[in-house]
């Protein structure tokens, strides 16, 4: 069974294919995925490493956390499992917008 890596602390400019062949030296790589902006589409600068299995991944832990990677000092441990976040835009579950007809009409 894999093991799931978070990686943190990448470079902007760091790619998918760049991070499979760092993360292949500690053992065999499952999928990695850079994480975006879902507005922008810039990458957040952190990402997740899927390890064939739970040794390669320990391995990985213990080879490239802290280690520099494109003048950055990599974060990687092991990754938790995501909370459940409620969706909406604010307003107490109005989604956000503005009310009373936005100021159109107003005064008229």
């Amino acid at each position: 069974m894999g093991a799931k890596l978070y990686v943190g602390n990448l470079s902007y400019q760091v790619t998918e294919q760049e991070i499979q062949e760092l993360f292949s030296t500690a053992g065999s790589v499952a999928s990695v995925k850079i994480i975006a902006d879902n507005q922008t589409g810039r990458p957040r600068g952190f990402g997740f490493v899927e390890m064939s299995s739970s040794e390669d991944a320990q391995k990985a832990i213990e080879m490239l956390n802290g280690k520099s990677f494109k003048d950055r000092n990599l974060v990687v441990s092991e990754a938790r499992p995501q909370e459940k976040r409620e969706r909406g835009g604010g307003g107490y579950g109005r989604g956000g917008g503005g009310g009373y007809g936005g100021g159109r009409d107003r005064g008229r």
